[in-house]
């Protein structure tokens, strides 16, 4: 395995100084020691992979010095547009070190939205023309890799990448956890969300934790999962998602349960939500500050006014809770408010040790979920 230290040193001494990225499991020790060892204009955590390959370019456009950007593989699709129309040798012809952590590597076992995409990961940077090799993880190997990769870079211009399988990366010991630390748990709160719906009503549940939590409070009280449809894969889509089935299905009532860093990445959502102005809607963020998935990276949500920015959007009712007592008033009376409705609960950061996986595929839930919303 590869200290992060001893990789991010080597690169520093390179010249390779800028980084970027959303978060990912497999990067999580790199992402950590990133976060805590970079000044903040040298290491960005982006809204989406794609505003990562952004901001390389600008970083390269002002210094003429080759930046860095992460990613799990499920992200590389946010960044085909920028990689092909931007930095492609054929267009503008700028380098940039690609990270990607290879979830669902072929026959090594992982969960069903990672599959596809472990396949197509490597075939994908083919089509692209971007030239990549399976990351080393022996320090003389790696040394003499990462020497040809910048070499490459520097003479071509044009973008490389580093696949990074599982366990790549020795463990890195963060310093203590800097956020606020809210009363409500995010399981405990999904709980109290879904005690108070009627049963004639839809969950969207977004990428990571949060559907990983609402499997389990329905396992754990017998109530089925027939009315959630778990967005597993496609992290920033489930509001819209949700959105499609609230305005086809006008009778019932459609609760997205959404994560901070998953709203931010696909922000724009917001306005197309407030745009169809549905009357059945409920938006639900629980916000943690974090990437909680896949290592606990901040994200930028303590900094962001979301109910004033779903406000703006169109929403009709926003509210804001912090604590069980004013999350207890606000579902209390959630039925008396006009919709769509953004409701943004602050919760600590964290899951318990044992929490499981969903049980049923990923098609099982979308079959039991049809035929709910059918009958």
């Amino acid at each position: 395995m590869i200290s992060p230290a001893f990789f991010y040193q080597f690169l520093q001494k390179r010249g390779l100084e800028f980084y970027s990225g959303v978060p990912d499991s497999l990067l999580k020790n790199l992402c950590a020691y990133l976060t805590h060892n970079t000044e903040k204009k040298n290491h960005i955590i982006a809204a989406n992979e794609g505003g990562s390959v952004g901001l390389a370019a600008g970083y390269y456009l002002a210094t003429g010095n080759i930046p860095v950007v992460y990613m799990q593989n499920s992200g590389l699709g946010n960044t085909v547009n920028p990689l092909l129309s931007l930095m492609d040798k054929e267009v503008y012809n700028i380098p940039v070190l690609l990270l990607i952590g290879w979830r669902g590597e072929p026959e090594v076992k992982d969960e069903p939205q990672h599959v596809k995409q472990g396949k197509v990961t490597i075939p994908l940077l083919e089509a692209m023309g971007i030239r990549h090799e399976i990351m080393e993880t022996e320090e003389t190997l790696l040394t003499v890799q990462l020497e040809r990769s910048i070499r490459f870079m520097e003479e071509t211009k044009e973008p490389f990448a580093l696949v990074i399988r599982k366990g790549s990366f020795e463990e890195y010991k963060r310093p203590e956890n800097t956020l606020p630390i809210y009363e409500l748990s995010r399981e405990q709160t999904i709980g109290q969300i879904v005690s108070h719906m009627e049963d004639s009503d839809i969950v969207v549940s977004t990428t990571g934790m949060i559907s990983r939590e609402l499997f389990e409070y329905r396992e754990a009280t017998g109530q089925g999962h027939k009315r959630d449809f778990l967005t597993v894969g496609s992290m920033g889509h489930a509001s819209q998602i949700a959105l499609g089935i609230a305005l086809n299905k006008p009778e019932r009532r459609v609760f997205c349960i959404d994560g901070d860093g998953a709203t931010i990445m696909h922000m724009g959502a917001l306005g197309i939500i407030g745009s169809m102005n549905p009357s059945n809607y409920f938006h639900i963020v629980l916000n943690n500050g974090a990437h909680d998935s896949v290592g606990g990276q901040p994200t930028i949500g303590f900094q962001l006014d979301l109910p004033q920015i779903a406000q703006a959007c169109g929403y009709k009712k926003v509210i804001s809770v912090e604590n069980e007592q004013a999350l207890q008033e606000a579902l209390n009376h959630l039925s008396e408010q006009p919709t769509p409705l953004l409701l943004e609960v602050k919760v600590k950061k964290g899951a318990r040790k044992d929490l499981g996986r969903p049980t049923t595929t990923p098609i099982e839930n979308k079959e039991n979920l049809m035929e709910f919303l059918n009958k």
